[in-house]
């Protein structure tokens, strides 16, 4: 259930009240500051003289490559990101050569991965093939499908699959270019500008496909534009055939069950079509059961879970509408002044908890960034890119989050306790208990008799929204509400639909059984869902918002009325307004809403309770309404900071700290944060001379870690022996017995060994190849014998190469990758 309340708690914002300055302080910074910086290599130089205290975008490898162009700097590393091509599948009355699946495969043979990741990436990153790459912790459930498709640079191979796919739909090759129906076969390439690596890769696939001897057109723009040609339009109207996309990610998630229908499922909206009913939709249906599988938890087992996994990435693989190309590892820069950053697993720098727990001795946090607005700023389908994320991130506060490192879900304004006993039996739902009906527009209690897989308890801390009101459980009502209701059509004329929004929360809804509400800050919320880990379940089952409900209720009123819409496609169809609440055209809709609703004394029926005083709705409505008229935006949100000021003429958003009493996290709440232990390899011994048939030592030192994972694999790659080693006293013996040892083949073999913390999924990575002869034979010794790692060493250098993978990678030895 968690995406319209992962949707409306996920993504909020902040303001505050005037009483802060006799509070104790919640953020070490008084204000943060973000300013838009187009040119890396300005924002670098801005960062190193200190009008920059962090940028949030990657700089070139290039320009941090040795001590004195560090000089002034911390320079973080982080993975998470990755460019990936789209490819539009549409039927057309014009002839869209990728409407053919075997074309869109054999791109997989046209791009250069390697090409991509060594020379424009710098080496920073690694070639991927699907959503999932090493920095992932499902990377090891699906390996061994994603090394079956042996993907190499093999344009001949390519050329071979695209000419054949032609050929028997008619087209012929005239003067090395091909034509249909007397035709030259056009693609048109959206190219993103903006990104120096994304704008190389466009270059390079067109230079391919022409000489492949497609016609190519390139249309270059940044991601405003993209909204219109590539996401906002009618996939066969063929205004783009291919995209390059590029992503990134808010947080680290342990159990991902999102990703895969994100990126490969029809029914996220997210890809060609995006389900707006008046366009050409990708349709997949294994894809869509398969995914929604793994979103709702419909499975008994972690292997089952693994399975469902696999499978959806093959077909999305197969499919090959989105290509994924590589993984990229980040380079950060921070000024060598500023203390408390975290460097999120997923988000990177940016993550949430750098500028509430940054410190330094200004009273401002500068933060430079690549876009200052890309996009909508509202709570439901907006806030799509990551620039506004990074500031939505700090004005809101989520009930649950991803713990940075370990990517488990961890309380934060809320506590849960949960009660499940797996898939088979079930939990008495009392009847006091309710659940929102769209068919009679009110509460009802549940069924007599009904059950649910799931009951989780959860204890809320409330406090001020930025407005001065009170969080309360209406909020938490009105949320799920809105979840139900939208994600609901009744009928085709049904106004609470959207195009984006419907299909996600419509898989949430199914789960929710009922609600039953305790006291003042505590609910019950009974769901059929389960997972073998329970804060899995308390975040899919978690009821949050991040805007106080009469916001939802202006925003909601504006869409039905046809004034804005809160999806991108909704917003393109209906030729209207995406609805952005930091705009003040849109915050003056909503301001002008709230007045009508306090004008009439409007209730709205899910919050219509015959006890409820009535003054408490027009002291929320005036609250708002008031916030508004001053701040000249309608963002108002529960996080430690709040929105103070959008200036597009200086390319400028300011938040400031909202230190009211009510807010329940002091400064310091999160530095545990900061600093992390790494699991590391600081030696491997390994013996000289290895002949085949002879008991194998290797003798690995190591620090803050629990397991030693190796994989040994023979000189044909087929693996020999795998097996996971308990470290005790950092120091760990693997040993190979002669009869598998007899095994490998002669000449080079391979070993991989991994060194993994309990509390850190971060692996400490070690790969070797090593000779193994009929005969004893010295063998050099500078390579093998004694190899040592210093702390010091470059975090991605040649020997150690530190990968983000499962603590569960044991399970490998079991039956996976």
């Amino acid at each position: 259930m968690n995406i319209m309340l992962v949707i409306i708690l996920a993504v909020s914002i902040t303001l505050v009240t005037h009483q802060e300055s006799f509070a104790e302080k919640n953020t070490f910074f008084d204000s943060v500051k973000f300013i838009q910086y187009l040119d890396e290599n300005t924002a670098l130089e801005e960062v190193r003289n200190g009008n920059l205290d962090v940028y949030y975008y990657t700089i070139s490898p290039d320009r941090l490559e040795n001590n004195q162009k560090r000089e002034g700097l911390q320079v973080f590393d982080s993975t998470g990101g990755s460019y990936s091509i789209l490819v539009n599948p549409a039927e057309s009355e014009n002839f869209n050569p990728f409407s053919d699946k075997d074309i869109r495969f054999a791109l997989n043979y046209l791009v250069d991965r390697k090409l991509i990741v060594n020379e424009l990436m710098g080496g920073y990153g690694s070639p991927i093939i699907s959503y999932y790459g090493p920095s992932d912790p499902e990377y090891l459930s699906v390996v061994e499908q994603l090394e079956s498709y042996n993907f190499k640079y093999n344009p001949a191979y390519a050329d071979e699959i695209i000419s054949k796919a032609l050929t028997l739909k008619g087209a012929v090759k005239n003067n090395e270019k091909w034509e249909i129906n007397n035709k030259p076969i056009e693609i048109t390439i959206f190219i993103r500008s903006d990104d120096p690596v994304r704008k190389s890769i466009g270059e390079i696939l067109s230079v391919e496909l022409e000489r492949i001897g497609f016609t190519v057109k390139k249309d270059f723009g940044d991601l405003n534009k993209a909204f219109v040609v590539v996401y906002g339009s009618n996939p066969s109207d063929l205004k783009w055939n291919l995209y390059t996309e590029g992503w990134g990610r808010s947080a680290f998630v342990r159990y991902d069950s999102v990703g895969l229908g994100q990126m490969y499922s029809p029914w996220f909206s997210n890809m060609p079509g995006f389900n707006d009913p008046s366009y050409w939709n990708y349709e997949n249906e294994k894809l869509d059961s398969l995914t929604q599988k793994i979103y709702t938890g419909d499975f008994q087992t972690a292997e089952q879970r693994t399975q469902l996994i696999q499978e959806a990435v093959v077909e999305g693989i197969s499919e090959s509408v989105r290509i994924f190309l590589a993984s990229k590892i980040d380079q950060y820069v921070v000024n060598e002044k500023i203390q408390g950053v975290v460097n999120d697993f997923g988000a990177g720098v940016p993550s949430r908890f750098t500028p509430i727990n940054a410190k330094s001795e200004h009273q401002e946090l500068a933060i430079g960034v690549k876009q200052i607005y890309q996009g909508a700023w509202n709570p439901i389908m907006g806030l799509t890119d990551s620039y506004s994320r990074h500031i939505w991130g700090i004005v809101s506060d989520p009930a649950t989050f991803k713990h940075p490192f370990t990517g488990e879900t961890f309380p934060v304004r809320a506590t849960w306790d949960v009660e499940t006993e797996g898939l088979n039996k079930k939990i008495n739902i009392p009847q006091q208990a309710k659940i929102w009906k769209p068919d009679s527009q009110k509460w009802e209690n549940v069924e007599k008799n009904s059950q649910a897989i799931s009951k989780v308890t959860f204890d809320f801390k409330f406090s001020n929204w930025h407005n001065g009101e009170k969080m309360d459980m209406q909020d938490i009502l009105h949320s799920l509400y809105f979840t139900i209701e939208w994600g609901t059509q009744t009928d085709e004329n049904d106004k609470t639909f959207d195009t984006e929004f419907t299909p996600r929360a419509a898989q949430s809804i199914q789960s929710i059984r009922g609600i039953n509400l305790i006291d003042n800050d505590t609910i019950e919320v009974y769901v059929d869902y389960w997972h073998f880990d329970e804060g899995e379940i308390a975040e899919w089952a978690v009821l949050w918002s991040t805007v106080p409900w009469e916001i939802t209720a202006a925003m909601e009123k504006a869409v039905i009325d046809g004034k804005a819409s809160f999806s991108r496609s909704g917003a393109t169809s209906k030729n209207v307004n995406w609805l952005s609440l930091i705009i003040p055209k849109d915050a003056k809709i909503i301001r002008n809403y709230l007045q009508e609703f306090k004008d009439t004394k409007y209730i709205p029926e899910p919050l219509n309770e015959e006890n409820q005083d009535r003054e408490y709705y027009q002291n929320r409505y005036q609250s708002s309404i008031e916030w508004i008229q001053t701040k000249q935006h309608a963002v108002i949100s529960n996080g430690p900071f709040y929105l103070e000021s959008y200036s597009p003429e200086s390319r400028t958003i300011k938040v400031t700290s909202f230190d009211d009493d009510t807010y329940p996290f002091k400064k310091g709440e999160w530095s545990q944060f900061e600093n992390i232990e790494f699991p590391l390899i600081k030696k491997i011994n390994i013996e000289k001379s290895i002949q085949r048939g002879e008991e194998i030592i290797f003798i690995v030192e190591t620090e803050n870690a629990d397991k030693i994972l190796y994989f040994l694999t023979d000189s044909q790659g087929k693996k020999i022996i795998s097996e996971s080693l308990k470290v005790v006293n950092d120091n760990t013996t693997i040993k190979i017995h002669s009869k598998d040892s007899n095994q490998l083949g002669i000449g080079a073999n391979n070993i991989k060994i991994f060194a993994i913390s309990n509390s850190v999924l971060k692996p400490d990575f070690y790969e070797s190849n090593f000779i193994v002869t009929e005969d004893k034979t010295e063998l050099p010794v500078s390579n093998n014998e004694n190899i040592e790692f210093s702390k010091n060493q470059p975090e991605y250098g040649f020997w150690i190469i530190p990968i983000i993978i499962f603590v569960g990678i044991v399970l490998y030895l079991k039956k996976r990758n």
